[in-house]
């Protein structure tokens, strides 16, 4: 039997119809509980500029960005999750998402066990999580050695930053713009220093986590985490929650405060946290950080890959995604 084929639209001309569709299909199937599979966050992506079309079918809506010719999921660079909403056992063929001017569907974080896509998929990355369901005796239950000690060593360090910086203050949940003016500074610091791709380049990217900071729905909004000691800001974090998932986005630290290991203090005062806020996960996003090793209770796969009928340019983008590993532990020698 014929598939009906998909009907696309920009974000802003959804119908109600078509939004209610979203919500019941990520309700219904747990492997797209992450925020970036909300809708909430689709339609930030589209109010700070980037422009967001959504493929709809009878049960299925793919969100994101036609660039040139390549179809991108929504939010791309910065979508740690990703792939279309379907619901569970439902069976997808990706090429349906070709046709009316798409010549390809690039997806670097897709998310794991999506039906048709393993034919599509080169590589795949971990994606590390904290269970933190109990809060910290909860998440100290399921920890490693090595996600205990430095648990512990974040409570010493915080009395040793008390003692020596004055007070120490967590915000779980603050909507202090200068925060997160100093959170976007503090990243492209970062980005400078490491040779990375500055996120923060455009600006409309900037002006989404200011969207986000005021995004107040009932399951899903932006978070912005601070942690101070005295007068000085020693650590803060950036992401986004949706139900009982928090997705860890943009951590920073100051360097001159780097010794104290801010940043394991800040994600300790989170876990520690987690009971009030209703939080159960934490998504750290792909990634083989020295901390994520040590501070995840598991993890998750996503896929990267290129959806075409072009043989050529596909076996050209997995012979890219399998060599960027090595490329990367290369340019993290060099610098």
């Amino acid at each position: 039997m014929r598939v009906p084929p998909f009907r696309v639209l920009p974000f802003h001309e959804l119908p109600a119809e078509e939004l209610n569709l979203w919500r019941s299909v990520r309700a219904g199937n747990p492997a797209l509980d992450s925020p970036y599979f909300h809708p909430g966050f689709a339609a930030a992506v589209h109010a700070s500029g980037r422009p967001v079309r959504v493929a709809v079918g009878e049960d299925v809506l793919m969100a994101g960005h036609l660039i040139g010719s390549t179809l991108r999921p929504v939010g791309w660079p910065g979508a740690d999750f990703q792939g279309p909403l379907l619901p569970p056992g439902t069976a997808f063929d990706p090429v349906r998402l070709l046709g009316k001017g798409v010549t390809g569907f690039a997806f670097d974080h897709l998310v794991d066990g999506l039906p048709g896509f393993d034919r599509w998929t080169a590589t795949r990355r971990a994606s590390p999580y904290l269970d933190v369901s109990g809060g910290m005796d909860g998440y100290l239950g399921r920890a490693s050695k090595a996600g205990k000690e430095n648990m512990g060593q974040a409570r010493r360090r915080a009395a040793k930053a008390g003692r020596e910086l004055g007070e120490v203050r967590f915000a779980a949940d603050s909507l202090d713009e200068g925060a997160l003016a100093r959170v976007i500074e503090l990243k492209r610091a970062q980005y400078a220093a490491t040779g990375a791709r500055d996120y923060f380049a455009e600006p409309d990217r900037t002006d989404l986590l200011k969207l986000l900071l005021h995004t107040r729905e009932p399951d899903f909004a932006g978070i912005l985490s601070t942690l101070h000691a005295g007068p000085h800001l020693l650590a803060a974090h950036f992401g986004m929650r949706a139900g009982g998932v928090l997705h860890w986005w943009f951590p920073v630290y100051d360097p001159a405060h780097a010794k104290l290991a801010p940043g394991w203090i800040l994600l300790r005062e989170l876990v520690l946290a987690a009971p009030s806020l209703g939080i159960e996960r934490i998504d750290l996003g792909r990634g083989d950080d020295e901390y994520k090793r040590r501070a995840k209770t598991g993890e998750t796969t996503v896929g990267q890959g290129l959806v075409t009928r072009n043989p050529v340019r596909r076996a050209a983008r997995a012979a890219l995604e399998r060599a960027r590993p090595t490329l990367s532990r290369v340019k993290r020698r060099l610098t």
